[in-house]
């Protein structure tokens, strides 16, 4: 069996490990982390956990727990997991970090957005980035993985194919993005609250989000060149979900046969991309609880552009599910072990 811990065990993130881990045949939780929970019971701060989890939650000692743990999630704020891991821990156990400390290779890049010095430099190299369908090669022989984030995870893959094959001009590429209010967490926020969201829908980060240059990164990588996009996310009263519409010139004429043969020879194998094709739009009811991405297309004749389309429940392809998925690569596992998990409608 293989021994995981969770920092941040209590955050929306973390009890979305907990609920897929506690259902996967090969690993044992033995680390609840919350520091704002420590002693207390794990299924009284998340009541669908009684009688199924029986553990107290612990503090964040990831020195202790490396001695432990064969992996560690860490499912916390920006710069927790930097100012904490160093090389002893790491040649101890793996290290899967949901928050952004390592998925940009610029530091300068990563202080100038995210206002914070970057604590371990010295790992960012070193570190994968956890796009499984992209790195999965790079992540099964990885100690230190660096998870996506959930807006970065839906649109990197939707225009991934594309870009990879120069299909888009990237100079005019635009990503309108919506999720639900769980991606902002669970801590206490005025704009979070329930009169402040319901009946309500808002643009935010304009210009500034965080994910911003983590997309541009992964998506220069795969166009092969440098790219500066717009980025605009939305919030909207719903639990989960992210829906991402992505608008870009096509530098030729091209059919959407053409298109749908791109995205298959990317995508086909891949158990957690759905691909729908030409003229079907992704819902993200369809994918919520799962940890499926959908992806669809409509190409704009009159315009000479494309529109891609893709929808991820930001907790499991955005985070958790994802953070599973890349546990199982790194530990020769089958990579849907434990994530077949039927989306959930109504």
């Amino acid at each position: 069996m293989i021994k995981a811990g969770i920092i941040g065990a209590t955050g929306y993130a973390g009890a979305e490990l907990v609920r897929i881990l506690s259902r996967h045949k090969e690993v044992e939780i033995v680390w609840y982390g919350s520091r704002s929970y420590i002693e207390k019971p794990y299924a009284s701060v998340y009541r669908n956990m009684f009688q199924i989890v029986d553990a107290a939650c612990m503090d964040d000692n990831m020195e202790e727990l490396a001695e432990k743990a064969d992996v560690i999630f860490t499912a916390t704020p920006q710069g927790f997991c930097a100012s904490l891991v160093n090389e002893e821990i790491l040649s101890k156990t793996k290290i899967i970090d949901l928050s952004a400390d390592f998925r940009i290779k610029d530091v300068n890049t990563y202080e100038e957005w995210y206002k914070i010095e970057h604590k371990a430099p010295q790992f960012i190299e070193e570190a994968v980035y956890g796009l499984c369908e992209v790195n999965r090669a790079k992540i099964k022989k990885a100690r230190l993985v660096a998870n996506p984030g959930c807006y970065t995870t839906c649109s990197i893959l939707t225009a991934y194919p594309l870009a990879k094959e120069g299909m888009i001009d990237m100079d005019t590429l635009i990503i309108d993005a919506k999720s639900g209010t769980s991606g902002a967490g669970r801590g206490a926020k005025t704009a979070n609250l329930f009169c402040e969201v319901n009946e309500n829908m808002k643009a935010y980060g304009v210009t500034t989000h965080r994910h911003t240059p983590e997309i541009e990164e992964q998506l220069g990588y795969a166009s092969g060149k440098k790219v500066v996009l717009n980025f605009t996310p939305h919030l909207v009263p719903m639990n989960r979900g992210i829906l991402v519409t992505e608008y870009a010139d096509l530098k030729k004429d091209i059919s959407a046969q053409e298109i749908q043969e791109i995205y298959n020879s990317y995508y086909g194998k891949e158990t957690f991309i759905r691909v729908l094709g030409d003229g079907a739009y992704p819902e993200t009811k369809w994918v919520e609880g799962s940890n499926y991405a959908d992806i669809g297309f409509q190409i704009d004749k009159r315009t000479g552009r494309i529109i891609m389309m893709g929808a991820i429940d930001n907790l499991v392809k955005g985070a958790a599910g994802q953070a599973v998925q890349n546990m199982n690569l790194v530990f020769g596992l089958k990579e849907e072990e434990g994530l077949d998990l039927v989306p959930m409608f109504p």
